[in-house]
């Protein structure tokens, strides 16, 4: 970036730290022609929600100054306009790039711009200072702010720091940290820029396509485009990554309203689609879990496993091995007899784990192989059951405040039915789930999500 590039200067005020909840309350450009300020402008806007008070004190931006306001929705064209072409410089420029990207999106317009953040270019021109806010700076390098936290004086002070930053460090040095900070990866000469710009921040599932239609990559995220940008920028290492970005010809992406949808739309689309470069996510043909009825110890395998037999399991593992592994260790903690549960192979009579102290000795007749049962049906219940603690199906709630939508992931036993968008929808999930197929990894992201707290359910009729 040389120093004659145009820029706009940004900065926002805002009702809170969040682009997909909150709204902007003042908006303040600064256009830059010749690194000479060409024009100023700024207006409050009414956000259409409440400001919290601690924000209202600290930035001195009541309600009562916005009521009569312009929604962002009636300024998204001429700021547009304002900003074409120009790179858009801000203090931690993903906070208010990401802000106007959500606002322009609600108001039906597609925004994408060039980004310079002062604090990064601050790390990169002053790293023998440990602190690179705008408040630092301020002090620092003596800048002038005639109004802290209100968008004019914050975007005149992130002017004069790169005013300053270019004196002390000459246009050469100056122009080379900015333009190495504003680099924007570089996309496959195959993959429009209008491609990158119509995917979303939010959360969803994106799907990489290659040659042919051939699917490559599904991968899922809370901010999909900031995502879909990493596989193609300069930063890759291996080569996994760069041929991925290399094959890459087509981008499809899929919104969901929160990270627990795109985490199960993740594991299904990769059991169904089987993308080339997705090792994870695979259907485990190993699947299983060891099943006790107080005389044998069997190990169920996945073709068994269901939303019936589910209950009867003692732990589940992706592997044989594992599962065995797993034995192995509780066998020898309470000195159990492998060979009498049919998982030793290795002769008759008296085994030899007996002989090195592993083995209470039932296969020497030194113990009962009732009383050797009764310690396994004890160790066991080491092993977690996979035992589903409701009465019936469950709907957990995700919200999209963005959109003012909701989804209702349907719940069976540990088996994801599907998602609903409407009561239509939940219904005949409700229909279909008579027999639900079992899924270990939808299992294992279920119970995480379900553990913490504050998630939002809802019973729903057997």
């Amino acid at each position: 970036m040389r120093l004659d590039t145009p820029l706009a200067i940004v900065d926002l005020e805002t009702t809170g730290s969040h682009p997909a909840h909150d709204r902007i309350t003042e908006i303040a450009v600064l256009e830059v022609d010749g690194f000479e300020v060409s024009a100023e402008w700024s207006t409050l806007v009414n956000p259409g929600v409440r400001i919290p008070s601690p924000i209202q004190a600290l930035t001195g931006i009541t309600e009562e100054m916005l009521a009569g306001a312009p929604r962002f929705a009636a300024l998204a064209e001429a700021l547009r306009e304002r900003l074409a072409g120009r790179v858009l410089v801000a203090h931690n420029a993903r906070f208010d790039y990401g802000f106007l990207r959500r606002e322009f999106e609600r108001a039906g317009i597609r925004f994408h711009a060039r980004t310079l953040c002062s604090v990064r270019l601050s790390r990169r021109l002053y790293p023998e200072h440990a602190r690179h806010d705008l408040d630092s700076l301020i002090e620092r390098h003596g800048l002038e702010c005639r109004a802290r936290h209100r968008a004019l004086g914050d975007a005149e002070a992130a002017w004069h720091f790169l005013r300053i930053a270019a004196e002390q460090h000459g246009e050469e040095i100056f122009a080379v940290a900015a333009r190495q900070i504003a680099r924007q990866p570089a996309l496959p000469p195959h993959l429009e820029r209008a491609a990158i710009d119509a995917i979303p921040e939010a959360p969803g599932v994106y799907l990489l396509y290659g040659e042919g239609g051939a699917p490559l990559y599904i991968g899922k995220s809370t901010n999909m485009r900031s995502r879909v940008l990493q596989h193609f920028s300069a930063g890759l290492r291996s080569e996994k990554e760069l041929r991925l970005a290399r094959e890459v010809r087509r981008i499809d992406w899929q919104r969901t309203a929160g990270e627990l949808g795109a985490l199960l739309r993740e594991a299904r689309l990769v059991k169904e689609l089987a993308p080339a470069y997705n090792r994870q996510l695979r259907t485990p043909r190993g699947l299983c879990g060891f099943v006790f009825d107080g005389k044998r110890l069997r190990l169920a395998q996945a073709g068994e496993i269901d939303a019936q037999t589910l209950p009867l399991l003692r732990g589940l593992f992706r592997s044989r091995s594992s599962a065995l592994g797993a034995l192995r260790e509780l066998a020898d903690t309470h000195h159990l007899c492998l060979q009498t549960l049919g998982y030793d192979k290795n002769g008759t009579g008296t085994c030899f784990r007996h002989q090195v102290g592993r083995c209470a000795g039932v296969c020497a007749a030194k113990e009962s192989v009732h009383l050797h049962h009764a310690r396994l049906a004890a160790a066991l219940a080491q092993f977690p059951a996979v035992s589903w603690p409701h009465a019936g199906p469950l709907g957990i709630v995700e919200n999209d405040r963005d959109r003012e939508a909701t989804e209702v992931h349907v719940v069976d036993r540990w088996c994801y039915v599907g998602t609903a968008r409407c009561d239509e929808e939940l219904a005949e999930l409700l229909e279909e789930r008579r027999d639900p197929a079992f899924d270990y990894d939808h299992y294992r992201i279920l119970a995480r999500h379900l553990g913490k707290p504050g998630v939002r359910t809802r019973v729903l009729a057997a």
